[in-house]
């Protein structure tokens, strides 16, 4: 209703404008402004092009009353611009006013937000924040691509240690991996990917570690979080960018080797998502170590749900330091620091496990009272003390990206290449079940979000190898990833329905949707994710003006504070009322007259990225500007913001992706799905942002501004999903790149082979079927109800070959044999092992 209103306002100044002060040439000078400001001019440039459209229009324009009135508002207009230009005047008159201002209402910041905020790098996050990203920039960066020997790790190693696993025997039987997994694990190298070589470790790049993730956890999700975890936030980590070069050299090769197992502890029962508050302590005092006197910590701990931890021999450790005695210094509250202890240290009870819903990775507490360590034991020594937390979130910004999305990934893939074969083997009514519109639509879902997750994957893998640190862009992987795996499991479960629920030793879907919620859960819990950490972390680091705005304002200079902020206050004046402008120039003509760095189909999703840019850009100034610390408060709005810059960013990622793969017009559904999809939810999720913006005339003016025709951004139609979901029930090229990395070996005991084969069987076979059905079935002459029979009857009536019949009961076989599904004698589900009673001293 409001919008209506402004709308109206709106219409009616043009209407006076053209009949009142001079029809055509008024409008192009107006014209002309709006150009300008969508050009991005600076002030002085806009000022020097506003002079010479004032005078033009003032000595061609219409003459009489409201004309000279509308001249006169302009060169006062002007006079102002002028006046804005006199850098001494303003920052007397507004600057510093209003600085002081602005530095009352600025939101208090504690020493882990800010080490948060100083994490990692900008990267093309940073560009989305401008409302004018440079495409240049990201399409410039090189393709990720595997080197010789990363591929031959994948083809060998990796692809022997698939064949070694059993997933049933894993999760059931065991509840461990076998010993021959283990060692094959620690000799092979799996520990040591991000292990420089001069330690004896394997230096893999960022996207072949995701790569090797993504085989991995599409054949057993217990191997895939073994092994993730010693290559992500861990020892090997920590001691390669801030260990001592002692404890390089004495870690590195051990951890390379096998020697040692690692496990980082953070997370304890007082402290989950708010890591920053760990109530672990390490006290500085003199002890005895190892026979004789030395200064050290005396560490109290309680942590759980840390991976890896019963069967590790040495724990990265984190906990708040504090020096009572001040025996190091003055400071008593030193901070978080990180150290590596040893698991036999005297006071650690250690090797307990946890249950993570059925899918057993080694995971479990750790306590430890009154532990004492030299001093020597922290993470880079004592000058690091206190440095733990910088640590962390630096490291995080690269781990968070691959790890848990990587998995994700590579479980997505694993249940679209299987979906996709099943749907078509398995017939109900006499029809494949992925001929059925409904089976089509949730196929279209799985493949489009399969292709959204490895792009995002793929490409963010790549600029981490190019040098980046994208903090942002972890979380956004972190959350959407992960949450996209989750509706991908959900949906692969739908389609196989029975199939998919009766665990056993043929099912090969269960194990999968069970730690869904371990990825929704772990490395900071989605719900935190979204709605502190995407925006409120992107819209001060990300921004192109903010997080200037407040190094100046708290600059103890205040002459150099006043005069950078009176730049970047301007420069964000002059950059909020260009992206209004552009926001509403694009929303109203539908992107069409962007640039794009591409020509094709997909240009035209290059374009509406540029125009969600902009109407994002200017929504996050409006917000922030009318809310400001109170913005932090207000979750919904500001995660509602993450998301729609989080849809920008995967749909970049899409476009990025197709074109490092040669824009294969094969692909082009999946991209088109992809991108449809995403900024179709961009559109939605900054609908629901003006419609609970609190202030509603803002609210209002905001709509006109985005949507001036309207929320016109439709989702992908059912045709398109037709196309998607074709791709991957049949033996295409498309289905086989997108489910690239994936163990799809054909081999007894591998489902994802077998129902592969099936596949090729049931396209090639087909026409045969066909047969029977018109020639046979329809013509009375076969009457049979299930294959074999009609088969039999087919063959008798010769309808069909011996070569053909015997091709048909095979294909027939293979396929029984897939959609069976176990049964047990009742014991054999009973637990085997006798409880063994907990003390209160292990609850975790």
């Amino acid at each position: 209703m409001l919008g209506a209103l402004v709308w109206l306002v709106l219409l009616g100044a043009v209407a006076f404008a053209v009949t009142q002060v001079g029809g055509v040439i008024t409008l192009l000078f107006i014209a002309a402004v709006l150009i300008l400001a969508y050009r991005r001019l600076s002030l002085l440039a806009f000022t020097l092009t506003f002079t010479a459209l004032v005078v033009a229009y003032t000595w061609f324009g219409a003459s009489g009353v409201p004309a000279d009135l509308w001249k006169g508002f302009l060169w006062l207009l002007l006079a102002v611009l002028w006046l804005l230009n006199a850098r001494p005047l303003r920052k007397a008159a507004i600057t510093r006013p209003f600085m002081k201002a602005y530095l009352r209402l600025l939101p208090s910041m504690s020493q882990t937000e800010k080490e948060a905020l100083e994490a990692g790098t900008v990267w093309w996050d940073g560009e989305l924040f401008t409302g004018a990203p440079r495409w240049q920039k990201l399409l410039a960066a090189k393709p990720p691509v595997l080197t010789a020997e990363e591929q031959a790790f994948i083809d060998g190693p990796c692809m022997q240690l698939c064949a070694m696993l059993d997933d049933w025997n894993i999760t059931h039987e065991r509840a461990d991996l076998p010993p021959q997994v283990w060692e094959f694990l620690k000799t092979r190298g799996f520990f040591a990917m991000i292990i420089p070589r001069k330690y004896g470790g394997l230096e893999f790049s960022a996207y072949a570690h995701s790569c090797v993730l993504s085989l991995l956890a599409s054949r057993s999700t217990t191997c895939s979080s073994t092994v993730a975890v010693p290559n992500s936030l861990g020892p090997a980590e920590l001691l390669n960018h801030y260990g001592t070069e002692e404890q390089k050299d004495h870690y590195l090769p051990r951890l390379a080797r096998g020697e040692e197992m690692p496990c980082f502890a953070l997370t304890g029962p007082r402290a989950g998502s708010d890591a920053g508050s760990i109530p672990d302590t390490g006290i500085v005092c003199r002890g005895n170590w190892q026979g004789r006197e030395v200064l050290g910590l005396r560490l109290n701990f309680s942590k759980r749900y840390i991976t890896l931890a019963p069967v590790a021999t040495v724990i990265g450790l984190a906990f708040r330091m504090f020096d009572p005695d001040k025996l190091l210094g003055e400071k008593a509250d030193i901070g978080i620091t990180v150290a590596l202890i040893p698991r036999d240290t005297a006071g650690i009870s250690i090797g307990r496990r946890h249950f993570p819903l059925n899918v057993p990775f080694q995971n479990g507490p750790i306590q430890g009272k009154d532990v004492f360590v030299p001093l020597d034991f922290i993470v880079g020594g004592v000058k690091l003390a206190g440095a733990g937390w910088r640590m962390l979130v630096e490291q995080l910004s690269v781990g968070r990206c691959i790890s848990l999305p990587s998995s994700a990934t590579g479980g997505a893939k694993a249940g679209v290449w299987a979906t996709g074969a099943y749907a078509r083997i398995r017939s109900q009514f006499n029809t494949p079940i992925g001929r059925f519109e409904g089976v089509e639509a949730v196929l279209a879902r799985m493949v489009g979000l399969t292709y959204t997750m490895d792009a995002a994957r793929a490409v963010t893998a790549g600029a981490i190898d190019g040098g980046e640190k994208p903090s942002v862009p972890s979380a956004m992987l972190k959350y959407h990833v992960t949450e996209m795996g989750r509706q991908v499991a959900n949906d692969a479960m739908d389609i196989h329905g029975g199939k998919g629920i009766c665990l056993g030793p043929n099912n090969y879907l269960g194990r999968g949707y069970q730690i869904v919620p371990v990825a929704i859960t772990v490395e900071g819990a989605n719900l935190l994710t979204r709605n502190l950490i995407i925006f409120g972390q992107g819209a001060i680091r990300c921004h192109p003006f903010v997080l200037r705005e407040m190094n100046a304002a708290r600059n103890p200079d205040r002459r150099a504070g006043v005069d950078e902020f009176d730049r970047a206050l301007f420069g964000h004046i002059g950059f909020t009322l260009s992206n209004a402008v552009r926001s509403f120039v694009m929303a109203l003509t539908h992107a069409r007259f962007t640039r794009a760095p591409v020509q094709g189909t997909t240009a035209r999703y290059y374009q509406h990225v540029v125009r969600f840019s902009a109407s994002f850009a200017f929504a996050v100034d409006v917000a922030m500007l009318t809310l400001g610390g109170y913005l932090k408060k207000k979750e919904n709005l500001s995660a509602r913001l993450g998301d729609v810059l989080s849809y920008m960013y995967l749909a970049s990622m899409v476009l990025k992706h197709h074109e490092n793969q040669g824009r294969r017009a094969e692909d082009l559904p999946m991209v088109e799905w992809a991108c449809r999809n995403l900024l179709y939810d961009a559109q939605e999720h900054l609908h629901g942002f003006l419609r609970n913006f609190p202030n509603r005339f803002l609210a209002g003016v905001m709509r006109l501004l985005i949507f001036p025709r309207g929320r016109i951004y439709s989702a992908p139609d059912d045709r398109l999903g037709r196309k998607v979901a074709a791709l991957v029930t049949a033996p295409t090229e498309v289905r086989e790149r997108l489910c690239e990395y994936t163990y799809r070996r054909v081999e007894p005991g591998n489902p994802l082979g077998l129902l592969q084969e099936a596949l090729q069987l049931a396209v090639q076979l087909e026409p045969i079927e066909k047969r029977i059905r018109v020639e046979g079935v329809k013509t009375g002459r076969v009457t049979a109800l299930d294959l074999p029979g009609r088969i039999q009857q087919a063959l008798a009536a010769g309808i069909v070959s011996e070569t053909e019949a015997a091709a048909l009961r095979d294909y027939d076989r293979k396929v029984m044999d897939l959609i069976h599904v176990d049964d047990f004698d009742p014991r054999e589900l009973a637990a085997q092992a006798p409880p063994v009673p907990l003390s209160s001293a292990h609850v975790a």
